[in-house]
């Protein structure tokens, strides 16, 4: 028992096998689920089944909303069996193990059937191993659903720095993940660049980009894409692989450096949505050959000093249009400048050089 912004609240350390039979979501505290979102999970999951690799998972935060008692000699909350905890923070966790229950359970009644008891047997150290997995929590006892709606969306809006544990586990991370610490603490390109690495989302006003932003460039250099739609950004990969990209990655950053006036706040050109869209349309010459092509890439750099940033958006369009729109109208306009000028911009002797 404790106090967090001076509301009572219980911490515990639960298997999944309590949660299961505790926990409720009310959709009009909770957004619904983001399919693409659980289906990253489930494979981040299925890493400590299938791999048996450890996994991290930050606390689910919950709300009590009055029911149970607290037992004070055996530190305990007492819930009636129709009473239940409602989530605030961790829904998509949750449906994650409870979707992997669900197939491993459907799994084990055709295995059933078929009286394949090896399979059976895998089956079931699978599910005793989910049954078991502990997941922090975090209850608050009587706060209400206008209060649980704020706290939802403080929590899933502002910038969390990393804390120690989470920070030291970080090598459980997908392979763009890995790739921009990789990149952040060894190219030397990126010590002018400066990138937050302290803050999963957000970024000190000190630092010129963000981690995640240097994710999502990383992902529109390499395949073409938002981060959202990248498709080789899983778990396991060759650590060739990674350090081929981290290689690239420093190659064309140090281009950017060599052709661009110098990293600035208010420098238009190193905003994160020109740098996404500069990283589109570099990742669209540097793979006309089929393959990432390091001399194409180095090659359409040069056009770089030549093209007007501040003729992209016009009036207020860098602020009022949606992110998306702002990046492909900045991915167009120097696609097309690059199309009708680079013939005349970049000589010979300038690309041999």
């Amino acid at each position: 028992m404790g106090q967090t912004f001076g509301q009572a609240t219980i911490a515990a350390t639960l298997p999944m096998s309590k949660l299961f039979s505790l926990y409720e979501v009310d959709l009009e505290v909770q957004r619904a689920i983001i399919p693409r979102n659980l289906s990253k999970l489930i494979d981040y999951v299925n890493l400590y089944l299938e791999n048996r690799q450890p996994i991290y998972f930050p606390g689910i935060i919950f709300s009590a909303r009055g029911a149970g008692q607290y037992d004070d000699e055996q530190q305990a909350l007492r819930l009636q069996p129709i009473e239940k905890l409602y989530v605030v923070d961790g829904q998509h966790r949750l449906a994650a193990f409870q979707r992997i229950m669900e197939t491993l359970q459907s799994q084990m009644a055709r295995a059933k059937d078929r009286r394949e008891y090896e399979k059976m047997e895998e089956i079931t150290e699978k599910l005793r191993r989910l049954y078991a997995f502990p997941i922090s929590t975090m209850t608050y006892l009587d706060i209400n659903a206008r209060q649980e709606r704020q706290l939802f969306s403080d929590i899933n809006k502002l910038p969390r720095k990393l804390g120690g544990n989470l920070a030291v586990l970080r090598d459980q991370r997908r392979f763009y993940h890995v790739a921009a610490t990789e990149l952040a603490s060894k190219a030397p390109a990126m010590q002018k660049l400066t990138v937050d690495m302290f803050s999963e989302r957000g970024k000190s006003p000190e630092y010129l980009f963000s981690y995640h932003l240097l994710i999502e460039i990383l992902v529109a250099l390499f395949e073409g894409r938002m981060k959202s739609a990248a498709r080789n950004n899983g778990y396991q990969y060759e650590d060739k692989d990674l350090q081929d990209l981290v290689s690239l990655a420093g190659t064309y950053f140090n281009g950017l450096l060599n052709y661009l006036d110098a990293p600035a706040k208010g420098e238009i050109v190193w905003t994160e949505n020109i740098q996404i869209a500069l990283a589109l349309f570099i990742h669209e010459e540097a793979t006309k050959t089929g393959k990432f092509n390091r001399y194409a890439l180095e090659h359409a750099l040069k056009i770089l000093p030549h093209v007007n940033w501040n003729g992209i958006y016009a009036g207020d369009e860098k602020d009022r249009l949606p992110r998306r729109t702002r990046i492909m109208k900045a991915y167009n306009f120097i696609k097309n400048f690059y199309t009708e000028q680079n013939a005349f911009l970049i000589s010979d002797k300038e690309d041999v050089s």
